[in-house]
């Protein structure tokens, strides 16, 4: 089955690739995007092993081609080391293609990937890429001293003649990117190159004006007595959500949160126009049930922009670095977080005797 590009790019059009050479920057610059903008991130890095045991030797011979030991990895040629390092990307692209269509649907995705100038054309808008450049000469010892790679470092040191290893892995990508480097800068494509000299909060800023992040919202977790602090609780008093502002107020006038307990405010063009919280109890009888993503507000002129989405992921991150493995939502409606990844548990009574439905997400 073959898929024309237009139909892809569609389909994309919520992903932000970060692209380039090794150790050009991609992971550094996505990870920095995802925890300024509160985007996920997608390392296609990280998914091979899932990949390569759904592939199929006969359909993806590359991925599933083993090696003994580092001597047999390393002991290829050159061309033969490079056609299978192209061959292995290729088959993997599959795979990536089809995880991002479903994990984009209704949210901004950044993928750190290999693509080539080609690819990039095929499947996304200029606007859509950015790749992050260096120089490929001498990578293998740069690569190896990043604790992110200490695998790598391990495997290639258990040669029987690492230096020869060394030099046969530096020729190769040498001979993979040489050109590719020189065709990246030459294409308009957007591309920031190491040997600029700029810091990464530069290129995290350049990347994310190009990309747009810029005039994306933001969600910060609010800090008790600060300035923002402040700020939030004007905002949370004087929100249309008359229902429960007072209530919700008088927890932030008070600073009634304890431990990990916090709330979040979404940010766009520097006013706070949402917000949500992660708490120990919420309006229900069920001490035993937490932490609850709970206060889930956005106003109105703003809605269907994913701000919601956005809340949620920033207060889901925050309980993973707690330590819970799971968060749930109460809500009267159906069809409403499942969006989200909140799956539906049971019917639940609050304390003013209604009922609402409970939904929890695996972290």
């Amino acid at each position: 089955m073959i898929f024309q590009d237009n139909i892809i790019k569609q389909y994309l059009k919520n992903v932000y690739f970060i692209a380039g050479t090794p150790c050009g920057g991609k992971t550094t610059v996505s990870r920095a995007l995802a925890k300024q903008y509160g985007i996920p991130v997608y390392d296609i890095d990280e998914r091979f092993p899932e990949h390569q045991a759904m592939s199929d030797p006969a359909s993806q011979p590359a991925m599933n081609k083993s090696f003994r030991d580092a001597d047999e990895f390393f002991g290829r040629s050159v061309a033969e080391y490079k056609a299978w390092l192209l061959k292995n990307t290729r088959e993997q692209l599959d795979f990536v293609l089809l995880d991002l269509m479903r994990i984009s649907k209704d949210r901004i995705v950044l993928c750190d990937c290999h693509l080539t100038l080609e690819q990039a054309a095929q499947i996304t808008d200029p606007s859509h890429v950015a790749f992050m450049l260096k120089k490929p000469e001498n990578l293998v010892d740069e690569y190896c001293n990043r604790p992110d790679h200490q695998g790598f470092s391990d495997f290639i040191h258990s040669a029987t003649d690492f230096e020869k290893a060394k030099a046969t892995c530096n020729e190769t990508l040498l001979s993979l990117n040489a050109k590719y480097y020189e065709d990246v800068k030459a294409s308009g494509y957007f591309c920031v190159d190491r040997a600029d000299g700029l810091s990464v909060e530069e290129t995290v800023a350049l990347t994310a004006k190009h990309f747009g992040f810029d005039r994306l919202t933001q969600v910060f977790r609010v800090e008790k007595d600060t300035p923002f602090a402040a700020e939030f609780l004007k905002f949370v008093e004087n929100c249309s959500w008359t229902e429960v502002r007072d209530h919700i107020a008088g927890l932030v006038r008070s600073w009634e949160f304890t431990d990990w307990e916090t709330m979040f405010a979404a940010v766009k063009d520097g006013k706070i126009i949402g917000m949500a919280s992660l708490l120990k109890t919420d309006y229900y009888p069920l001490p035993e049930i937490f932490p609850w993503v709970s206060c889930v507000f956005v106003e109105k002129e703003h809605r269907g922009d994913r701000i919601s989405g956005a809340l949620i992921d920033a207060a889901n991150r925050y309980a993973k670095e707690q330590g819970f493995t799971k968060t749930y939502i109460p809500t009267e409606y159906t069809g409403l977080y499942e969006r989200y990844g909140y799956t539906y548990i049971k019917d639940i009574v609050n304390y003013g005797g209604g009922t609402d439905r409970l939904y929890v997400k695996e972290l």
